[in-house]
């Protein structure tokens, strides 16, 4: 479950002021809309949890080895270029663009839009509310997205300039060419 509070027109919350209110907060998690309006997003029960340890493992694997970027997991914060802070369940962002981030960049909410990302629907969540991250996502700057969910083990595919691929029970999904080699077995994730 997701609750939106619109804080306009009586506070306009800052960057410092929403990282703040995480710092304060750190059982809550927290996203911020493009309009500037703060979201709740309910913690993930047990098997949610579950599957998302192993999205971010198998990831964050591939990224260590492959040396061509940096992974994140579901608490790291992302300003995208419209204003909105999103936290997606497992991201990555190539080498050059973390490499270019200055020291205190790199250690507050990341000022950037990933290059990949994967959102892995909970049963709190509305499916409509995470298509529309994702084509949020699209239009900042995303190259691959992928949005799971495990209930009807489906997965879309959102890429650039390309209509939404939707994929049903698949075992894997690749990654290439933005991530070369990176094949995400799906056992565990979609479905045990």
């Amino acid at each position: 479950m997701v609750f939106t509070l619109d804080l306009r027109p009586t506070l306009e919350l800052t960057d410092e002021q929403f990282e703040q209110i995480c710092h304060a907060n750190r059982d809550l998690k927290f996203e911020r809309t493009a309009k500037g309006e703060l979201v709740i997003v309910a913690l993930t029960g047990g098997e949610t949890g579950r599957r998302n340890i192993k999205l971010s493992a198998r990831l964050e694997n591939w990224s260590d080895q492959a040396k061509l970027g940096v992974a994140f997991d579901s608490s790291t914060g992302f300003k995208l270029p419209n204003g909105a802070i999103r936290s997606p369940d497992a991201a990555w962002i190539k080498q050059n663009r973390w490499e270019a981030l200055t020291p205190a960049e790199r250690k507050r909410i990341v000022p950037l839009c990933p290059d990949f990302l994967v959102e892995l629907r909970s049963t709190s969540d509305e499916f409509d509310h995470l298509q529309a991250k994702m084509r949020e996502y699209l239009a900042n700057g995303l190259q691959l997205g992928w949005l799971l969910d495990p209930e009807t083990q489906v997965v879309e595919v959102y890429c650039p300039d390309q209509a939404v691929a939707v994929l049903q029970q698949p075992t894997s999904l690749s990654g290439d060419p933005l991530l070369p080699g990176f094949v995400l077995d799906l056992t565990g994730i979609l479905m045990d």
